[in-house]
């Protein structure tokens, strides 16, 4: 009898994972010993991470020691940076995925017993959620920081604050509005039921919060979410926009520009944003520099995590 039909399907997965993590064997001595495919034992390794059972880091301090990452706090007065490293034949994919996942594994480490964390939305907020490893923090309060809304990509603003609460055993409110309205009179109407009233309240009492750094091109997801038209976006441009946070168009100086968009927003007020405990930024790439500068400006960010080159690039600029 192979060592495989003689264990539960659940110790199996425990023993290949010890055996590979622990003992150090590789999988083709473990699917010989257990008598099966090393196909098998991929499985089985791939069903510990997935259960929690494994838990892989690296050193924090390899990150937060980079001397890209020191510089960013002595250039921008961050309280902490993340740095990932990243190469020229990497594409744009690769380093969101990379950052995201660093950001997954600073965040826990960022947050404390009876905190009110906000989240907010968009792809790497969604790729930070998914990448968390389970990591429960004591009555750990979640809160969606901007309203829902339909988009193409398969996430929404719910699934990101639902997946980030779960993952750290957190309960979790969200915000039950569209994130924009037709009109603003609406927007005030909707701001006063008793339901929405409570959650909005909750936005305004987060000590802590993680967000991206938005950029404003054409193909950004506050147009393809629909939550701005092009013709908006064109005139948010005109005004002087450089990103976007939160759902709201920001100028070079971290400034919401004031527009009929703005009143319509259903979302966290920027102002509730500033001087937190943790505002942790999450950006990369060249079309996110002007944006993720402006939102260090803005007094929003006092933690960032973003990839070598863009912190490079970040202080390279001299205006």
């Amino acid at each position: 009898m192979s060592v495989a039909t003689d264990r539960s399907a659940e110790s199996i997965v425990v023993l290949a994972a010890w055996l590979y993590y622990h003992d150090g064997w590789n999988q083709t001595d473990i699917a010989e010993h257990l008598g099966v495919s090393r196909a098998s034992v991929v499985n089985y390794l791939n069903r510990a991470r997935e259960q929690g059972l494994i838990q892989v880091t690296l050193d924090e301090e390899v990150f937060t020691g980079h001397r890209l990452a020191e510089a960013l706090c002595e250039r921008f007065g961050l309280r902490g940076a993340y740095v990932l490293p990243d190469r020229a034949t990497d594409d744009e994919e690769q380093v969101l995925l990379r950052v995201a996942r660093g950001a997954a594994a600073w965040l826990p480490r960022l947050l404390g017993p009876d905190d009110r964390l906000g989240v907010s939305w968009g792809r790497t907020v969604f790729e930070l959620a998914q990448a968390l490893e389970s990591t429960p923090v004591p009555r750990l309060t979640v809160t969606q920081l901007v309203g829902s809304m339909s988009t193409p990509y398969g996430f929404t603003a719910e699934t990101c604050s639902t997946i980030v609460a779960q993952k750290l055993s957190a309960t979790c409110i969200n915000l039950h509005a569209p994130a924009v309205l037709s009109d603003a009179g609406l927007a005030e109407r909707l701001r006063r039921e008793p339901i929405i009233k409570a959650q909005l309240e909750a936005l305004s009492r987060c000590d802590k919060a993680v967000f991206a750094a938005g950029s404003c091109t054409p193909d950004s997801h506050i147009v393809g979410s629909g939550v701005a038209t092009r013709a908006e976006l064109k005139r948010a441009l005109k005004a002087g926009a450089v990103g976007v946070l939160c759902g709201r168009f920001i100028d070079a100086d971290g400034e919401e520009l004031p527009s009929d968009l703005s009143e319509r927003m259903m979302a966290v007020s920027l102002n509730d944003l500033r001087d937190l405990q943790v505002g942790l930024v999450i950006a990369s790439g060249a079309e996110r520099l002007d944006a993720m500068r402006a939102t260090i400006r803005g007094g929003y960010a006092t933690h960032a995590v973003t990839s070598a080159s863009t912190a490079a690039a970040l202080l390279e600029r001299t205006d």
